[in-house]
């Protein structure tokens, strides 16, 4: 293995849980009302809602020390695909103002996630190469 693999999974990381942290915060301060709303409009109850800070705070954390990375990057992959189900499933085929793909930002977490999921932690985690859910 490339010395620099596991920086590179480091970084991967690192950038995945820091982006999608913000989201999760932002959720913890002002609620998940919107959420809860989607969840119940697709005959969920609303407290599926609080699902989303599973998603987007627990997850993230454990993806950011590397511990049990994979299922948390799996959490993550499950997360992305209940959000665009439940609020951007019109946008899947459509582009941006600007030319991007409309989902480019749930696209980024959620493949990102994969990808952490497929590679695991690396060296550089509280779970290191040896952990076996890294």
């Amino acid at each position: 293995m490339n010395k620099t693999d596991d920086i590179g999974k480091l970084v991967l990381r690192l950038t995945l849980a820091v982006q999608l942290l913000f989201h999760g915060i932002s959720k913890l301060i002002n609620g998940v009302g919107p959420i809860e709303g989607m969840v119940a409009k697709a005959g969920l109850p609303g407290s599926v809602a609080y699902l989303a800070l599973v998603g987007e705070v627990v997850a993230p954390i454990f993806i950011l020390i590397g511990l049990w990375t994979r299922p948390a990057a799996l959490v993550v992959v499950i997360n992305m695909i209940v959000a665009v189900a439940l609020a951007h499933t019109s946008q899947i085929f459509t582009l941006s103002k600007t030319g991007g793909w409309a989902l480019e930002l749930q696209g980024f977490y959620l493949f990102t996630a994969l990808a952490v999921a497929l590679l695991g932690a690396g060296r550089h985690s509280f779970g290191g190469t040896a952990g076996k859910w890294n």
